[in-house]
């Protein structure tokens, strides 16, 4: 199966526009501050998942999912933040939360399935 078949990689890419668009409202100041380190977080999910396939064994492809469930609960530390700081309101917040939950449950899922192999 490719990649981009994958409900955990498609779900993952909604939730980088979801946080795009989040980011984009925040104030210019934090463009290198908190802004940078959630862009950085959930770039890398879609794009360890992807890698992850890519490689040969199902031990590689397991690390590198646990890289992008890694950064999925960084993200989910910064949203908590960015609504700390006035940045995200809550409705936001929960609304984001939520797809960050279903993307956290899909990819245990998919590490549960590669550690079975």
């Amino acid at each position: 199966m490719e990649y981009k078949d994958l409900d955990v990689w498609k779900n993952a890419r909604i939730l980088v526009k979801e946080i795009y668009g989040l980011t984009r409202q925040f104030p210019r100041d934090e463009l290198y501050g908190l802004v940078a380190q959630m862009r950085r977080s959930f770039i890398s999910i879609p794009s360890n998942i992807a890698e992850g396939c890519g490689r040969r064994t199902a031990a590689d492809t397991t690390q590198y999912l646990h890289v992008a469930r890694g950064s999925l609960y960084e993200l989910e530390t910064q949203l908590y933040l960015a609504m700390d700081l006035g940045f995200a309101g809550e409705d936001q917040t929960k609304r984001i939360s939520e797809q960050i939950i279903a993307c956290k449950k899909l990819l245990n899922g998919f590490i549960n399935y590669y550690k079975a192999l």
